[in-house]
């Protein structure tokens, strides 16, 4: 009969219990439901100097047949190459980028069409690292062959540092806007919760050169840098107090 009462007892106790242990137990999302957060995003953007460049140069050959297109082609890109080689480019910032051979053909109504021969294309694109070389460089493939100029995209050769110095606006402009949100509703940031990065390197748009094509018979091709942007996009949660 004791033993029978100590464990109802012993029942009662752990019922009792049970509504406080739970408390103690509740999950973290639990928690996290009933604070007041407040989730936000924000940027920084660096404006620098690019220190390189990147231009598409190749030669576009036509023959009769295949083998005299693609012989006048090698002919006409071994010069690009030596031009370029002595304008200063290394190997290592030219690579092959399109090489093709294609039939060419006449299409006249009600007539299967007709072979007049073959184009040949060999392109290559080119890193330069001096800027300062790069009309000369332009103009030095114009001269010596080519006849394929694409557009010319700027960029750093290491972007760290600007990068770096875009993710503390980033941050300085997520915290300032945090501070002016919560005040504004009658809170105060208690300690960040979260912090992410959705960051991206915006390079300038490529700058097309055919507005340059009537001045290469000029001293040097005129080329100007400009400014780019670096961009790092930012986000992040905050639990407020009152």
């Amino acid at each position: 009969m004791k033993t029978w009462m100590r464990a109802a007892a012993a029942a009662a106790l752990i019922a009792a219990a049970s509504p406080a242990a739970q408390a103690q137990n509740a999950p973290a999302a639990e928690n996290a439901f009933r604070a007041t957060t407040l989730n936000l995003s924000a940027y920084g953007e660096t404006k620098v100097k690019p220190d390189q460049a990147t231009i598409s140069v190749g030669v576009t050959t036509s023959a009769a047949q295949a083998a005299e297109a693609m012989a006048a082609n090698a002919r006409e890109m071994v010069k690009v190459l030596a031009a370029l080689k002595r304008g200063g480019v290394a190997e290592r910032d030219v690579q092959t980028s399109q090489l093709s051979l294609e039939p060419q053909y006449v299409y006249e109504q009600n007539q299967p069409p007709r072979l007049t021969g073959y184009r040949a294309v060999n392109q290559v694109s080119v890193t330069v690292r001096d800027l300062s070389k790069l009309g000369a460089a332009v103009d030095a493939t114009v001269s010596s062959g080519a006849n394929q100029l694409g557009a010319v995209s700027f960029g750093l050769s290491d972007s760290t540092a600007a990068e770096n110095a875009a993710r503390q606006l980033a941050v300085k402009a997520l915290t300032a806007k945090a501070d002016l949100y919560a005040k504004a509703a009658g809170y105060r940031v208690l300690r960040l919760v979260n912090l992410s990065e959705g960051g991206s390197f915006s390079p300038p748009p490529p700058v097309p050169m055919v507005a340059m094509s009537a001045r290469f018979e000029k001293a040097q091709t005129p080329v100007s840098p400009g400014e780019m942007s670096v961009r790092v996009d930012v986000s992040a949660i905050y639990e407020l107090a009152r």
